[in-house]
């Protein structure tokens, strides 16, 4: 190859490919799908329903363990509102060991020890330690913290 036929190659090559680059940018919204109407809306929609819910649920079982702190003499029961601290608050409340919060990080392990956990605060409530599998079960496991928390 000629030194003209290797600068030519040189300059027309980065011509190309930033010509072809802008063509797909212009193109590239003809071949999209539209990204607004009806079922974005509806997709949006949902993720509100969803995300209230979530709130609903959370200040539920932030009120509710707040309040089982306060029935059991519990110090710094406003630890409920703070996510993974809470944690530490249901170890005190069920008298267990702080470093157990590492086993709630492991995969199976947590649901065991959230079983034992929840089964000492019924038990610092004086309930049967059965509530505490109850939390293993679907649905159920929303009315173990309420009744744990305000029943007499």
């Amino acid at each position: 190859m000629t030194k003209v036929a290797k600068c030519w190659l040189n300059l027309t090559f980065p011509a190309v490919a930033v010509f072809a680059s802008l063509g797909l940018f212009v193109t590239a919204p003809l071949f999209a799908q539209e990204s607004s109407g009806p079922p974005m809306a509806a997709m949006g929609a949902v993720f509100l329903i969803m995300f209230l819910i979530f709130i609903v649920a959370y200040v539920y079982m932030a009120l509710a363990l707040q309040t089982i702190a306060k029935k059991t003499n519990t110090e710094n029961g406003w630890l409920a509102w703070i996510p993974i601290v809470n944690i530490i608050l249901m170890l005190n409340i069920g008298k267990k060991p702080v470093w157990w919060i590492i086993l709630f990080f492991i995969p199976l392990v947590n649901i065991v020890v959230m079983i034992l956990t929840f089964m000492a605060i019924a038990e610092a409530r004086n309930k049967p330690n059965w509530w505490g599998i109850l939390m293993i079960v679907p649905f159920v496991n929303l009315i173990v913290p309420g009744y744990l928390a305000w029943s007499d």
